[in-house]
């Protein structure tokens, strides 16, 4: 008798038990139908199991870089386990297959829509995964390999159902659980609008051999800035991490890395107009985003978008008092009268010219006319450059006018028919 018991248990007594693997189209995903259409149990209640899909490469994937794909099905009265997963294009999932699957051990098996094995005709594109006989006697986990698209093609969408079953060898009283999972593209992806700004405006407008800030979402997999170590024979790195930026096809100097935020210095370069922005990390380079280059974009660095990043003469920061509430003495108010120190970007060509991504021992003067003013007051410039060691910051020494009123005023400085922004302002007092 228990012989024939297990016999039984082996082969199929009803035509809808499939303990050598479901039949295709049986993943839930769109235009699939699902197994409790076969299993009579249906779906039981939460508390007893469910399916849970995993990707080792969490909730990105990168083009054509293969993952491992974990399908668990839980449920506390069943005695098999079974499954079937199925992977789509998020932007059409029930007519665009995702990739390709690959079985690694006796546990799953790779079939196509027509039911043949991979690799899959272009008439039976979908593909799915689904258990072996030996993978249902195990714990309910499943483990196979995935093969993203060779190239971007948005977000991917698994779709998985689970059979917690009762071991009857009937389609009777098993459980079936659904799911899904999304996961996106690795590839870089520069913000649509003002994805490339002046670094130190965050407007648009960006200039040779300045700092500019790029926004955006996968833009490296690490935050950190440049090391003493990467700035080795005078040159800055042009990667950091694996994380490049291209501007007009050239490649700009990589300061400050982050998934959202990457900050460096253009390229020198003398077009003019719209140029090509792209950021390659994680094996995959984004799509190209247009920013304005242009000789001259002046700005002035602030602490916080407001106030000047500015100093006294002896170094110590000039601000209002309490600009910053965490060290509410480390500003101090500017004196009418007294010389302080501006920083800023994209303020044109100097002289001696300073290639970008060169540290230098050199002092190098700004070679257009410069024209400041505080408060709407002309402001005496006693230098303007570029100072040692970094040939892309700056440095204005100006004297604050005497007759300024003690209070908050905009600081604008102008060269070359530009503008820098109105906003940016310094405290002065008595």
């Amino acid at each position: 008798m228990a012989v024939i018991a297990i016999l039984l248990f082996l082969v199929p007594i009803a035509a809808n038990a499939y303990v050598n693997g479901a039949d295709p189209l049986m993943s839930g995903a769109p235009g699939d139908s699902v197994c409790s259409s076969c299993h009579g149990g249906g779906g039981g209640p939460a508390a007893r199991g469910n399916v849970i899909i995993s990707t080792s490469g969490g909730e990105f994937y990168v083009p054509g870089v293969k993952q491992k794909i974990t399908v668990l099905v839980t449920d506390t009265t069943a005695r098999r386990f079974g499954f079937q997963i199925s992977a789509r294009q998020a932007k059409n999932p029930s007519a665009a297959q995702a990739g390709s699957f690959n079985s690694i051990d006796g546990n799953t098996q790779s079939i196509c829509q027509d039911r043949r094995p991979v690799p899959c005709t272009t008439a039976a594109q979908f593909q799915f995964v689904t258990h072996t006989l030996a993978g249902t006697i195990g714990t309910g986990k499943f483990e196979f390999e995935w093969t993203p698209p060779p190239t971007d093609t948005g977000a991917v969408v698994f779709y998985a159902a689970g059979n917690g079953a009762n071991g009857d060898g009937t389609d009777r009283g098993d459980h079936i659980y659904t799911t899904s999972l999304l996961i996106a593209s690795n590839k870089p992806q520069i913000n649509p609008t003002r994805g490339v700004v002046n670094g130190a405006s965050f407007l648009p407008g960006i200039a040779s051999n300045s700092w500019i800030t790029i926004t955006g979402i996968n833009l490296a997999s690490t935050t950190r800035v440049w090391t003493a170590a990467e700035l080795g024979g005078g040159k800055l790195p042009t990667s950091l991490d694996g994380v490049g930026v291209s501007v007009n096809n050239k490649p700009a100097y990589v300061y400050f890395i982050s998934p959202t935020q990457i900050n460096a210095i253009a390229p020198s370069d003398t077009a003019v107009g719209p140029v090509d922005v792209t950021v390659t990390s994680n094996n995959s380079t984004s799509d190209f985003a247009i920013a304005n280059l242009q000789t001259f974009s002046p700005a002035l660095f602030t602490f916080d978008g407001t106030y000047a990043a500015a100093a006294h003469a002896n170094n110590a920061l000039l601000g209002k008092a309490g600009l910053f509430p965490s060290a509410p003495t480390a500003t101090t108010p500017a004196k009418p009268g007294e010389v302080i120190v501006l920083y800023g970007s994209g303020f044109g060509p100097t002289e001696p010219q300073i290639p970008a991504g060169q540290l230098t021992d050199k002092v190098a003067l700004i070679k257009s006319d410069l024209s400041l003013t505080i408060g709407n007051l002309s402001a005496k410039i006693l230098f303007a450059g570029l100072v040692p060691p970094f040939a892309q910051l700056y440095q204005i020494n100006v004297e604050v006018p005497a007759s300024l009123a003690a209070g908050d005023h905009a600081v604008v400085a102008r060269i070359g028919g530009q503008t820098s922004a109105a906003a940016v302002k310094i405290t002065v007092a008595p």
